[in-house]
C-alpha cells in the first residue's frame, strides 16, 4: 500500500492527465451530437410524440447507426476520462470537460452553416479563459491523497441520497420535467461517477481494493446508468447546446466539491488559491450561461429545419 499522504499534482507524470481529459471531452461533446441528432430524428418520425425514453425506444435507436456511434464515443470519452483521473487529481482534469461545450458550438455551427456569433465566441472565450485558469490554478496547488475506508463510505453515503430523491422526483414528476431538470440529475450523477472513478483507481494501485472498494464499483456502474437514462430523457426535450452546457456546468461543480470536501485534495493549498479558484470558476460559469443565452434567443434556421425532418441544405 502507498502510504505517502499527499502527492504534488504536478510531480512526475501527473501533468499528462490533463491532455487526455482533453481529448475525452472532445469524444463526449460529438457523441453527445451524434446521440441527439438519432433522438431527434426519432422524435420527428411521423407518428410519435416526444416524451419519456421507453424500452421500444430504446430498441429502435439501438438499430440507428447514428446513435451506435455516438455511444461509442461517449464510450471512448469515459475510458479517456478514467485514464486522466489515474494520472492527475479529480479537482485539475475534472473541469476540463468544459471544452465539450466549445467544440459542441463549433461543431454546431458548422453543421448547421450558420456563424455563432460575436456573443456565442465571447461565451466559448469567457469559457476557455475560466477553465484554463482554474485547472492551472488546481495543477500547482491541488494534491493526489491516498483514499480511505472514511472517504469511501462518505460518497456512498451521498450517493444513494442523491439516488432515492432523484428516484422519487422522477416516480412523481417525470411527467413535468424538462431538459433542464433531466440535465441536471445527470449531471449530478456524473459527478459521483468522476468521483467514484478515482477512489477506485486509486484504491486499486493503493493495493487496497476491497468488499468496499467493490462496492464504490457497483456505485459507479449503478450512477453511470441512470445517468445516461436521464441524459437521453433530456436529449427528448432539448438542444444539445443545453444538454452539454448543464453537464459541463453540474458535473464538474459536484466532483470538484466532492474533491475538495471529501477527498481533501485542496487540503495544501494557500488561500490565494480558493480565490482563484472562485473567479476562474464564476467565469467560465457565466460564459456557460451566456452561451445558454445566446442558443436560446437567437435559434439556428439550420437546426429549426433538421427538427422539422428536412434535409439540411
Amino acid at each position: 500500500m502507498i502510504h505517502a499522504s499527499a502527492v504534488s499534482a504536478l510531480s512526475s507524470y501527473h501533468w499528462l492527465g490533463i491532455p487526455i481529459a482533453v481529448a475525452g471531452a472532445v469524444l463526449l461533446a460529438l457523441g453527445t451530437l451524434f446521440q441527439h441528432k438519432a433522438v431527434e430524428g426519432q422524435e420527428a418520425a411521423p407518428g410519435r410524440a416526444a416524451g419519456s425514453m421507453g424500452g421500444g425506444r430504446l430498441q429502435a435507436l439501438l438499430r440507428k447507426p447514428v446513435w451506435l456511434a455516438g455511444t461509442g464515443m461517449l464510450g471512448a470519452a469515459i475510458l479517456l476520462q478514467l485514464t486522466s483521473l489515474r494520472f492527475s487529481p479529480l479537482i485539475v482534469v475534472q473541469p476540463v470537460g468544459a471544452v465539450a461545450l466549445v467544440v459542441t458550438t463549433l461543431a454546431t455551427a458548422r453543421m448547421t452553416r450558420r456563424s455563432p456569433g460575436r456573443r456565442a465566441l465571447t461565451s466559448v472565450a469567457l469559457c476557455i479563459v475560466g477553465v484554463g485558469v482554474f485547472v492551472a490554478v488546481a495543477a500547482v496547488s491541488a494534491q493526489d491523497v491516498e483514499i480511505s475506508d472514511r472517504h469511501l463510505i462518505t460518497i456512498l453515503i451521498l450517493l444513494g441520497v442523491v439516488l432515492a430523491a432523484l428516484g422519487t422526483g422522477f416516480g412523481l414528476w417525470r411527467r413535468r420535467w424538462g431538459a433542464v431538470v433531466f440535465t441536471a440529475g445527470a449531471g449530478i450523477l456524473f459527478g459521483f461517477v468522476a468521483a467514484l472513478a478515482k477512489t477506485v483507481i486509486a484504491r486499486l494501485f493503493q493495493g487496497d481494493f476491497e468488499w468496499l472498494s467493490m462496492s464504490c464499483l457497483a456505485g459507479l456502474i449503478i450512477a453511470a446508468l441512470s445517468g445516461t437514462f436521464l441524459v437521453q430523457n433530456a436529449h427528448t426535450r432539448g438542444t444539445p447546446e443545453l444538454v452539454v452546457a448543464g453537464l459541463t456546468v453540474i458535473d464538474p461543480l459536484v466532483a470538484v466539491t466532492i474533491g475538495i470536501t471529501v477527498l481533501g485534495e485542496a487540503a495544501a493549498a494557500p488561500p490565494l488559491a480558493f480565490l482563484g479558484f472562485g473567479l476562474a470558476g464564476a467565469v467560465a460559469i457565466a460564459g456557460v450561461i451566456l452561451l445558454a443565452t445566446v442558443k436560446n434567443q437567437q435559434p439556428s434556421p439550420g437546426l429549426k429545419v433538421a427538427r422539422e425532418g428536412s434535409p439540411r441544405p
